[in-house]
């Protein structure tokens, strides 16, 4: 078995997804719809509570996987046990899609209040992103046969 660990920085999280709330409330005709939409600091309580319910949607999509999480000093960690057989290049990949995770997560949470019209798809989207974190931990490379000299 091998133990793959990934770190997402909570900071750099929050920050995507005021950019993605930022430029939604941009692009619409609505002359309300940046003030409404966009999070700013003082939003930050109600986005850790979605911080939050994102851990717990994840670890409980990789319990089978799950040896440890942790979160300290603005990162959350965890760690997960996959087949000896599992594909390492696929690490980052998998780790991009996690990071996607909590940020279409947690802006499909908060559009659930501001732009109720696109909470769909950004859940959809979250939801996308851990089908393919769970495919990738399946996914085992093939053996490769020893060749000789």
């Amino acid at each position: 078995m091998k133990q793959i660990v990934f770190t997402i920085g909570k900071e750099n999280v929050y920050n995507e997804v005021a950019k993605t709330t930022s430029y939604t409330g941009a692009k619409m005709d609505d002359e309300d719809a940046y003030d409404r939409i966009f999070t700013t600091d003082s939003d930050r309580e109600m986005l850790e509570r979605f911080w939050n319910e994102s851990k717990n949607t994840i670890t409980g999509s990789l319990k089978k996987f799950l040896v440890d999480e942790t979160e300290s000093e603005g990162s959350y960690t965890l760690t997960l046990e996959l087949s000896s057989a599992f594909d390492e290049t696929l690490v980052e990949s998998m780790e991009r899609s996690l990071f996607s995770f909590f940020v279409m997560n947690i802006t499909s949470k908060w559009y659930t209040f501001t732009n109720k019209k696109e909470a769909t798809d950004y859940a959809a989207g979250a939801a996308s992103n851990v089908e393919d974190i769970m495919r990738k931990a399946y996914f085992k490379k093939k053996p490769q046969r020893p060749t000789y000299n």
